[in-house]
């Protein structure tokens, strides 16, 4: 697995249990993986500039990009990246420089800014545009350009918060075994 990440100024990936990176995926600088995170063809998480951390059994999609912004005299503390638990990336979404928590769905092609902040237990539908700075609080689906609240999550989706992340920690481990990787 060591060969599917790569190091940058002196910061090495570091891996928990059973973590999944596709060989077209890079992992670079300084990131933390959690124990049965997938990362998906395609998708970059780049530490480079500053920290990423990934929560236990939360998957990266097809060509999601994570990535950070650096401290400078325009924004001294920079925006690292940290994304909870049982968190699912949809496919080429953009995850900048905000904070995640914890059973959050990510829709495919969303874009989450700078200093964002995503509580527990929200969707963020596909292709929405979550503004630097913007809140968004526990328990809504959140739609649109810029991104808005639809509604209160229903009892269905708040059960889609773990059956996917489990789905995905399941599919994983059917990709390492098969690549022979465990």
């Amino acid at each position: 697995m060591q060969s599917r990440t790569r190091s940058f100024r002196g910061a090495t990936p570091s891996l928990g249990t059973r973590v999944y990176i596709a060989a077209t995926a890079t992992v670079l600088g300084d990131v933390v993986l959690g124990n049965d995170v997938s990362v998906w063809p395609g998708a970059s998480v780049r530490g480079d500039m500053h920290s990423i951390r990934v929560g236990n059994r939360s998957n990266v999609q097809d060509n999601v990009v994570l990535h950070i912004t650096h401290p400078s005299d325009f924004n001294p503390g920079g925006f690292p990246l940290e994304i909870g638990e049982d968190v699912v990336i949809g496919h080429s979404a953009v995850v900048h420089g905000c904070k995640v928590g914890n059973r959050v769905l990510i829709g495919i092609g969303a874009i989450v800014n700078d200093g964002a902040v995503i509580d527990d237990e929200v969707m963020v539908g596909a292709g929405c545009v979550v503004p630097p700075g913007k809140h968004l609080e526990t328990g809504f689906v959140y739609v649109g350009n810029p991104c808005r609240q639809l509604r209160p999550i229903t009892e269905q989706e708040r059960k889609f918060f773990t059956y996917s992340p489990a789905h995905y920690v399941e599919l994983k481990n059917e990709y390492l075994a098969h690549e022979g990787f465990e």
